[in-house]
């Protein structure tokens, strides 16, 4: 496994993603709503970020060595 290439803390369970950043939102992707669960994290299925729950288990984790997890994927 290899560290997703961007890694953001929320302290909300239910974040969007539209992939903008450093860049123009107009070379993101369609917004898209994740729900972080028990995991503690969720993965955008378009830009691989990785959305991590402050105080959650992944927080601090070694993410290099968790598996891809998007919203509804099943584990």
């Amino acid at each position: 496994m290899i560290a997703p290439p961007e890694l953001i803390r929320t302290a909300n369970a239910r974040v969007a993603c539209d992939g903008a950043g450093d860049i123009e939102p107009a070379l993101g992707h369609p917004r898209v709503w994740l729900q972080i669960d028990e995991t503690g994290y969720v993965d955008c299925g378009y830009c691989d970020r990785r959305f991590v729950l402050i105080g959650g288990p992944a927080d601090g984790a070694d993410h290099s060595q968790l598996p891809d997890h998007g919203d509804g994927a099943g584990r």
